[in-house]
């Protein structure tokens, strides 16, 4: 096990989004590692109120990680905005029972059920055999076709040997107007919105992720551009410390470069300037070289010292 650069890590995944680890592995993984605090961020996915432990009894996972000395923090990431790729949102210690955040789940659920199952069928067209029975019957035990991911379908397309890698397949994807289906997504300042009713706090993912120029309302506007959109909506902070070079990041800068401009841009202007590896435990599928727990995120002065953050304390 890599030992964590960090240990507080704001963006973690599970099986209940596109990551591999159960929420009891990935919270037993994180306490192995010696970390002392993660949040849970699946995508669209509102975090478990309880999980089966292996002596059968259920728990919730924040009293499950306080009894192995960590924090817990419940969150979701929100993929945003139908035209624009790559624009997430990080919601945490929001109430998830918040009729909101309930329908914002159902609504994304039914939109990737269409939109992925559309997806397979144009690969099928154009020479990519990847099917939706092999996005839902090629792992084991089979998905549900209401949990499919679509790094589900990337990682279907290098499995088949169509691309080298899941991040290399979604680079195709992304990067071919015939692939390049767009399903209904929540828009960026609806889901601050939701997140802030709900009591939560609003962060922006990976940025550098997002193209440097795209498209909005209608016209080109910059990367930083856009990002001024989501602050004047209330954005609360922005993911500075990310593995970009383990991800589809198509820039030229070190992940470290892209940290120290976020921070020059955004401390002082956000509350918070967060990090996280957005581990999904990748090694189990044979990546080899996967992000790992606590690779990114903050220190455990800044997380006990930053007056939205110390909330989870």
């Amino acid at each position: 096990m890599n030992k964590p650069n960090y240990p507080v890590d704001l963006h973690t995944h599970t099986v209940r989004s596109d990551g591999n680890d159960t929420v009891q592995e990935l919270i037993d993984n994180a306490s192995e590692a010696g970390m002392k605090a993660i949040a849970l961020t699946d995508h669209d996915t509102r975090p478990p109120e309880t999980i089966r432990i292996e002596d059968g009894s259920l728990i919730s996972p924040v009293d499950y990680a306080r009894s192995k000395g960590l924090i817990f923090i419940p969150g979701i990431e929100y993929s945003c905005d139908t035209n624009v790729d790559d624009v997430h949102i990080v919601g945490l210690g929001c109430n998830f029972h918040d009729p909101a955040i309930v329908k914002t789940e159902n609504d994304a659920e039914q939109s990737k059920m269409q939109g992925y199952k559309k997806l397979t069928e144009i690969l099928c067209e154009n020479g990519i055999h990847v099917s939706w029975d092999d996005v839902l019957n090629g792992t084991v035990p089979p998905r549900k076709p209401e949990e499919v991911q679509r790094k589900h379908i990337f990682e279907a397309i290098a499995q088949k040997g169509y691309a080298e890698s899941w991040d290399k397949a979604k680079i195709m994807v992304r990067d071919n107007p015939v692939f390049n289906v767009r399903r209904e997504k929540i828009d960026p300042l609806e889901a601050i919105r939701v997140i802030h009713a709900a009591g939560g706090i609003a962060i922006l993912a990976h940025p550098h992720l997002i193209d440097e120029q795209v498209s909005y309302k209608n016209k080109q506007i910059a990367r930083y551009e856009y990002i001024e959109e989501l602050i004047a909506a209330g954005l609360d902070g922005i993911e500075a410390c990310y593995p970009y070079e383990k991800t589809s990041y198509k820039g030229k800068w070190s992940r470290f470069e892209v940290e120290r401009e976020i921070k020059n841009r955004y401390s002082g202007r956000l509350a918070v300037i967060s990090g996280g590896s957005d581990y999904h435990d990748d090694g189990k599928k044979g990546v080899l070289k996967p992000r790992f727990i606590g690779e990114c995120g903050v220190s455990w002065e800044y997380f006990v010292n930053n007056p939205l953050l110390k909330r989870f304390v």
